[in-house]
């Protein structure tokens, strides 16, 4: 087994299920644990579990917090985050209606 640490950064506000509360923007540690696959010709993990470490509130400076989530949870997390930062209107821009011949 092997444990990969990462950091997954939000540009904006992020719910995660479970939770009861809107995360903040920022850089959140993420660990997964995975376990290798024996048997193939070729090394390959699987993934157990992935945890989240959350950043303290500022009620509770001190005291940290680590949810176990869906890693594919995390991966649309991150996609949401990532589409929404790529879209942009620019109210400032007036497209006249496309005509047909």
């Amino acid at each position: 087994m092997r444990t990969c640490k990462n950091i997954v950064n939000f540009s904006k506000p992020f719910v995660l299920n479970g939770l009861d509360e809107v995360l903040p923007p920022g850089g959140y540690i993420t660990e997964t644990d995975e376990e290798l696959l024996e048997g193939l010709s070729f090394l390959a993990y699987r993934r157990i579990s992935t945890r989240i470490h959350l950043q303290p509130d500022s009620d509770n400076i001190g005291r940290s917090r680590t949810l176990i989530i869906d890693p594919k949870e995390l991966d649309t997390a991150l996609l949401l985050d990532k589409l929404t930062n790529s879209v942009s209107i620019d109210s400032n821009t007036v497209q006249a209606p496309i005509e047909k011949p």
